[in-house]
């Protein structure tokens, strides 16, 4: 056998031998990894998603303490010097100077922007909305002012607080003759700018924005260009509240006046029972009166803009008018009730505060007839930010909420309801809350019952 055969044979049969050695060793065992813990059931809300029928919850709406100190901040003499200040530039009419410091509207809407940026705690980004105005041959360039407070959540929509800052004598053009437009609309302007301070002490979810409107008087085009321009952009506006004439007088009834279009059914509705309840937790005995309608007989204000463009928007204004001193000169700082305005800016920070601080506004559930008459299955998405629900079966005939109920997040999501009236037609909504109670705007309305022959939305959402 030749010498290379010979050491080949002698390599294989090491092989084998080696082979076998390693056949005979036992199989290594196979290391297998610890599983990761599992996360426990009952902090995922209802996580499996089983129905609860008719539940119950202590998650209600309250009021929040940190909320009802800022309302106690809302300062009477804040207010009173705010007239009084606007009533000093002696006319704010669209049509009047703009160059000089000390009078007409170019003074007023500098010295607006400036007390945003003042009051505005480092947090209110200030800006000037420019737009031009022509009206019976007239025009002028005019501003919106426009303050606005980033929110920290999510939400890609904001709310808008709102009063307009010009003012007028009995011809709407004249721009230099002496406008005092203490209430109408220095009243509106001083809550707005009160909120604002009140309001950028802390953080919010949403973000709001104070806009403060010019040549409302010659027929909202402030707004107007404000409003469209939104929807143009695609923006989201969620709610609008609009104060025009909120000063009152010495010994005018102690609520106010809301206005809101289509009430029953309609977004702006939704938005005007919304502000009706929650004003009511914070302000027991200053009570807020609805109106179904856009706004008085025959009068007009810059909400009706916001209404135009699809955003939801009511109007607020004090209890009783005195037409006396509807654009006139005898429209003075010191005949305004500086305590009512004082409970107006309260009513304001607790909605806004709400709407601002509390969970996101939830979808729509979907909602099923079961079996059992009077019975419906509701489904929704559960939010993370939201402790617990508010349901409401509103009827579709009543201006107010009914009796809520309410589910824990821990139980939401698949909800079957019972005892309702199988002859009653329905407007159905949610609302989320968080653990201080504060409630989110309610979902659009769903309706259910006899007449409908599908979920039909009550108020477009």
């Amino acid at each position: 056998m030749s010498k290379p055969l010979s050491r080949l044979l002698f390599i294989i049969i090491l092989l084998l031998a080696l082979s076998g050695c390693s056949l005979l060793k036992p199989q290594q065992e196979l290391v297998i990894p610890t599983p990761p813990a599992a996360t426990p059931e009952l902090l995922v809300p209802n996580a499996a998603g089983e129905l609860v029928t008719d539940p119950v919850s202590d998650v209600v709406p309250a009021v929040d303490p940190g909320i009802d100190r800022l309302i106690a901040e809302v300062s009477q003499q804040q207010l009173t010097a705010y007239v009084r200040r606007l009533q000093e530039f002696g006319t704010r009419n669209a049509f009047s100077d703009t160059q000089s410091e000390t009078f007409g509207i170019g003074a007023a809407r500098r010295w607006i922007f400036n007390e945003f940026v003042r009051v505005g705690n480092g947090r209110l980004n200030v800006e000037f909305q420019d737009f031009p105005l022509s009206y019976n041959g007239y025009m002028a360039n005019q501003s919106n002012v426009v303050a606005t407070l980033p929110g920290k959540g999510d939400s890609d929509g904001y709310i808008v607080i709102m009063a307009h800052y010009d003012s007028r004598p009995p011809d709407v053009t004249d721009g230099v003759s002496r406008s005092t437009g203490a209430n109408d609309n220095g009243s509106g302007v001083a809550l707005l700018l009160e909120t604002a301070r009140i309001m950028s002490s802390r953080e919010w979810n949403q973000t709001v924005v104070f806009l403060a409107t010019s040549a409302e008087e010659q027929g909202s085009y402030g707004a107007r260009y404000f409003a469209e321009d939104a929807f143009l952009d695609g923006q989201k506006i969620s709610a609008v509240l609009n104060y025009d004439g909120v000063g009152g007088r010495a010994g005018i009834p102690q609520n106010a006046r809301l206005f809101a279009t289509d009430f029953l059914t309609s977004a702006h509705g939704a938005l005007g029972r919304y502000y009706e309840y929650v004003g009511g937790l914070y302000l027991p005995t200053f009570p807020v009166s609805i109106y179904d309608q856009l706004d008085r007989e025959g009068r007009w204000g810059d909400q009706r803009e916001f209404v135009a463009a699809g955003y939801p928007a009511i109007r607020v204004i004090e209890s009783v008018e005195n037409p006396d001193l509807i654009n006139s000169n005898l429209d003075t700082w010191d005949l305004i009730d500086y305590s009512y305005l004082q409970r107006m800016a309260q009513l304001n920070v607790a909605v806004a505060a709400n709407l601002a601080g509390g969970p996101a506004q939830p979808a729509p559930p979907i909602i099923t007839p079961m079996a059992e008459p009077g019975a419906f299955l509701l489904t929704w998405p559960v939010t993370p930010d939201a402790s617990g629900y508010a349901i409401s079966f509103r009827s579709i005939d009543s201006a107010y909420y009914p009796t809520f109920r309410f589910v824990k997040a821990v139980h939401a999501g698949n909800v079957a309801l019972t005892g309702l009236d199988p002859n009653v037609t329905y407007a159905v909504s949610i609302a989320a809350l968080n653990e201080q109670g504060l409630i989110s705007g309610f979902s659009a309305e769903q309706i259910i019952g006899p007449g409908s022959t599908s979920t039909e939305s009550a108020d477009g959402g």
